[in-house]
C-alpha cells in the first residue's frame, strides 16, 4: 500500500505478532513510513523469515521471539527491543489468538477462555507496561491495540475471543487516561474480518456475512488496515486518544 513515506521517520517501533498476517503487514507499513522496526511473535523461526524478508525490501526490521503468555518472555522482550533501537517510540500490541471460534458459550471450555484471556488481555497489559519505562523516555509516545469489531456487533460462537477484543478496547479507554500525564497516546484499532492466515477457519458463510453487509462491498485486506495504525502512531494523531477506529468497510457503523 502507499503510506506517507515520512510519516514515521526516526520512529522506533515494536510490533508484537508481526510473523505474518495483520502483524507484518503493519510492519512493512510502518517501515515503508521511515520508521525503524522490531517484531516480536512466538514463532520464532518465521519471525526472523519475516525480518529477512522485510529488510531485503530495504526496510530496519529486527525480529525477536516472544511468548505473551510468559511475563517473563514479555519482559525481555521489551528489554531486548529498546537495546536493538537504541529507544522505544511506539507499540503496537497486535499479537492474539482467536482458538475460540466455532464453539458456542455452552461448548466453551475453561481452559480455552483462561488461555485467551492470558495472551490477548494479560499479554497487551504487560507488554504495555513493560514498554512504558521507554516510551515515557520517548516523550512523544504512542500505543495501538487491535480489538476487533466483533465486540461492537456481538460476534456469536466466538465468546472468549470477542470479551477479550472487548477488554482491549476497555484498557485502551483506561490507559490513555493513566498515561496522557506522561504524552503517551493510547488507541485501539477495530479491524474486521480480514483474509490472513488466522482467519482461515472461518466459514464461507461467516465471510460472506461481513462481504454482503458491507458499505464497501468486497473482502478486507490487511492492507486496509495499515492506513489506520500508521496514522494512529504519527504526530498527526497527537491530539486523539483513547478512541476505537473501526476499520471495516463500513459493516459496523458505532
Amino acid at each position: 500500500m502507499n503510506v506517507a513515506k515520512h510519516l514515521l521517520q526516526g520512529r522506533r517501533v515494536l510490533v508484537t505478532g508481526g510473523a505474518r498476517g495483520l502483524g507484518f503487514a503493519f510492519a512493512q507499513a510502518i517501515g515503508q513510513a521511515g520508521a525503524r522496526v522490531v517484531i516480536a511473535d512466538i514463532l520464532a523461526d518465521r519471525v526472523q523469515q519475516a525480518a529477512g524478508e522485510l529488510s531485503a525490501l530495504g526496510l530496519d526490521v529486527t525480529g525477536l521471539t516472544v511468548d505473551l503468555g510468559n511475563p517473563e518472555s514479555i519482559t525481555a522482550c521489551a528489554k531486548a527491543a529498546g537495546e536493538v533501537l537504541g529507544g522505544l517510540d511506539c507499540l503496537v500490541n497486535n499479537a492474539s489468538v482467536t482458538n475460540s471460534g466455532g464453539k458456542t458459550c455452552e461448548e466453551l471450555s475453561i481452559e480455552t477462555w483462561d488461555q485467551v484471556m492470558q495472551v490477548n488481555v494479560r499479554g497487551t497489559w504487560l507488554m504495555t507496561m513493560a514498554c512504558l519505562p521507554a516510551l515515557r523516555t520517548s516523550g512523544n509516545g504512542a500505543v495501538v491495540n487491535l480489538a476487533s469489531d466483533t465486540p461492537l456487533w456481538g460476534a456469536p460462537n466466538l465468546l472468549a475471543y470477542v470479551a477479550s477484543k472487548g477488554a482491549i478496547i476497555a484498557m485502551t479507554r483506561s490507559l490513555a487516561r493513566e498515561l496522557g500525564t506522561d504524552n503517551i497516546t493510547v488507541n485501539a484499532i477495530a479491524p474486521g474480518l480480514v483474509l490472513v492466515e488466522a482467519t482461515a477457519y472461518v466459514p464461507e458463510a461467516r465471510h460472506r456475512l461481513y462481504t454482503e453487509q458491507r458499505a464497501i462491498q468486497r473482502p478486507q485486506l490487511p492492507e486496509d488496515v495499515c492506513g489506520a495504525v500508521v496514522f494512529a502512531l504519527s504526530d498527526l494523531a497527537r491530539f486523539i486518544t483513547g478512541q476505537t477506529l473501526p476499520v471495516n468497510g463500513g459493516f459496523v457503523m458505532p
